[in-house]
């Protein structure tokens, strides 16, 4: 028996929402039904047709690991917003960084808001709940010589295309690993960036589309990318001529001889290592698309380009993210300011005397 308080009319839209989710599938019995249930048909109802087999990999883990242990018995109706905040609490206690608390907040928000649609709560709990702030991190990149030391440490590694490539066009390192040779024009020298690769906890490899409509986006080359992605594909041609195959447009560009995928921790291992063997301040392999952002901003290259390169959804993303850089940039601004309009001053001074 379902109670409703209101109208006749109140009482009929429940009604209907109770047979919608009956006919989805979606119903719980109210009050009975704990969290834990929930988050389990909210995994399978909502999560799984909506994320990449990625992210809903990541989103399945917190929930199992996290989310249900702790907060998982209590009644779906009766969850409040001092039990989350305890929650939240307790994880940082246990060690977790703040970032991570805000992604299981994040989870959470989400899952709760799609409850509340469904007409399974009154309200979304998480909005009364303040998550942990995460505090910026540094942002380690590297300058002009660094970047010099690395590619010459990786010159005669079979990475070194693919870092080249890295540190000279900004893309992600799941871009990088989807991209095909029918991706590079080398006569307009671009690159079209139209999908991702992500391995899968079973090992299985997936190709994705980008994160963000942004993500999907053109990159001019720089005249020595061309050249090192030319040399790259005579290799590649080289390669697959001694198993007795044509190069085709869709193989991938970064691979294994025979064409698999490579795997992306194996690079980021070889990248690390690589880093330590030249002498350098070991960063991330994702640290080359910060590098890269980083110089070109200080370059003088207009923000807007930068985030076109990177595919940031907005400016505001670039200009947050290498805030770090605007220093730097506001002094050269001055500078030549300063330059400009003495020059024009002191050639009015000089007709005025003269």
């Amino acid at each position: 028996m379902v109670s409703v308080k209101g109208t006749k009319k109140d009482a009929e839209k429940r009604l209907s929402e109770l047979l919608s989710q009956l006919d989805n599938g979606i119903y719980i019995k109210p009050g009975k039904s704990t969290l834990a249930e929930f988050l389990k048909l909210w995994l399978r109802d909502y999560a799984k047709p909506n994320l990449s087999p990625r992210g809903f990999e990541r989103y399945e883990s917190i929930i199992r690991v996290h989310l249900t242990p702790n907060l998982g018995s209590i009644p779906l109706s009766q969850l409040r917003p001092e039990h989350i905040q305890k929650y939240y609490t307790a994880k940082l206690n246990s060690g977790l960084s703040a970032r991570t608390v805000r992604y299981h907040h994040v989870i959470l928000h989400i899952a709760l808001k799609t409850a509340v649609k469904w007409g399974l709560v009154g309200r979304n709990a998480t909005d009364a709940v303040d998550p942990p702030r995460s505090r910026k991190t540094e942002m380690n990149t590297w300058d002009e010589d660094n970047i010099i030391r690395f590619l010459n440490s990786a010159k005669d590694t079979p990475y070194y295309a693919l870092f080249y490539t890295a540190l000279f066009t900004g893309m992600r390192r799941s871009e990088l690993l989807a991209l095909r040779w029918q991706d590079i024009d080398f006569i307009f020298s671009q690159i079209s960036v139209n999908r991702s690769l992500h391995q899968l906890n079973d090992g299985s490899y997936v190709f994705t589309q980008p994160k963000s409509a942004k993500s999907q986006r053109t990159i001019a080359l720089s005249p020595s990318a061309i050249l090192v992605l030319k040399e790259h594909l005579e290799k590649h041609k080289l390669e697959k001529a001694i198993q007795g195959m044509p190069l085709n447009d869709v193989d991938l560009v970064f691979c294994h001889p025979a064409g698999k995928p490579l795997r992306p921790n194996t690079v980021s291992r070889a990248w690390t290592i690589l880093a330590a063997h030249a002498g350098l301040k070991v960063i991330r392999f994702h640290d080359a698309r910060h590098s890269h952002a980083s110089l070109m901003l200080k370059q003088g290259t207009h923000p807007k380009i930068v985030q076109e390169r990177l595919g940031h959804s907005t400016i505001s993303v670039t200009l947050d993210t290498y805030s770090h850089v605007a220093p730097g940039l506001q002094q050269a601004a001055a500078e030549r300011f300063d330059e400009a309009f003495t020059t024009k001053y002191n050639e009015t001074a000089n007709e005025a005397t003269g």
